[in-house]
């Protein structure tokens, strides 16, 4: 099985046992995610199988978009509802929709981020959380992420508010600091309770496979999967002529000559990501255009799927 699945992963378990759940219902060798999800938050895991592994790489970068909701006024040492309580303060009546959402408004475009201790980030080779549970906190160097969206959807005021929004953002971007910062920001600590993750890229919860549906009924993982052409619509398609498919099975470099025929777009363009195909419409590889001025254009291989076809 070959391809990737858009799964629905529940609360209180985590992204990697969902995965195991996955590979072993289907009885794949090889599986893995694009992108961790909290197990305390629940939405769309894009998981890829099989040969799809291999671009995992092309999908991890894809736009997340979440719907969550924090409580102004208690702070935790995870940022989020599972932590324990390190800070309770009044929250200020000034406090009010008009000031979130323009607290909001700092928060889009690209900011800095520290990653939280209790989070799956390395340190030395070992994760961060492990470090966290024995008690040791160590420095984290901030990281650049992206805030393409930020929206308020809601703002309960209550002795400790609870104000419900989605938020559109770049891969890496933790939520649960999001609000640990806004918080600080507002002047009152936040911290993020609950939290779906509706999107990353094209792959929506709507169209997600409920984990508890594959259990029942293994066939739904073949109905649900896509293909790895599908999950990369957004690359170029090119096909190969007879003689040169041995060529890309093997990894090597092709020119233009071995090709049926060159999309305009790729002429002129250099380290684009294009798809090839052999004349039966059969995936064979990812490759990556060279062009050197006033020179034919040649396209190496990337990830090649020699089992695939």
């Amino acid at each position: 099985m070959n391809g990737i699945l858009n799964v629905f992963k529940p609360k209180g378990i985590s992204s990697h046992q969902v995965v195991g759940e996955v590979r072993n219902i289907l009885n794949v060798p090889k599986a893995g995610h694009t992108g961790t999800l909290d197990p305390s938050a629940s939405g769309v895991l894009v998981i890829c199988l099989g040969q799809a592994t291999k671009i995992a790489e092309f999908l991890v970068g894809m736009r997340k978009h979440y719907q969550g909701e924090m409580i102004l006024g208690i702070s935790t040492d995870t940022q989020d509802s599972e932590g324990k309580i390190v800070q309770e303060k009044k929250v200020e009546a000034d406090i009010n929709e008009k000031r979130i959402k323009d607290t909001f408004r700092k928060y889009e475009g690209t900011i800095s981020q520290t990653p939280p201790m209790f989070s799956a980030a390395h340190y030395q080779g070992k994760r961060l959380y492990h470090l966290a549970r024995k008690g040791i906190e160590v420095t984290r160097k901030p990281k650049k992420v992206k805030i393409y969206q930020l929206n308020l959807i809601d703002f309960n005021k209550k002795v400790n508010p609870i104000v419900k929004f989605e938020v559109i953002c770049s891969k890496g971007t933790y939520i649960r600091t999001l609000c640990n910062d806004i918080g600080d920001e507002l002047g009152c600590g936040a911290h993020l309770s609950n939290l779906i993750r509706k999107k990353v890229g094209n792959f929506s919860i709507e169209d997600s496979l409920n984990l508890e549906e594959l259990k029942k009924d293994k066939t739904s993982g073949e109905r649900y999967l896509i293909s790895i052409d599908s999950a990369l619509e957004e690359l170029d398609k090119i096909t190969v002529k007879s003689e040169a498919i041995k060529t890309v099975l093997n990894g090597g470099v092709i020119s233009s000559e071995q090709i049926v025929e060159i999309p305009e777009g790729l002429k002129t363009e250099k380290d684009k990501f294009v798809k090839i195909f052999d004349a039966k419409g059969n995936l064979l590889s990812i490759a990556s255009s060279i062009k050197e001025d006033g020179k034919d254009i040649f396209f190496k291989q990337v990830k090649v799927f020699k089992n695939y076809c």
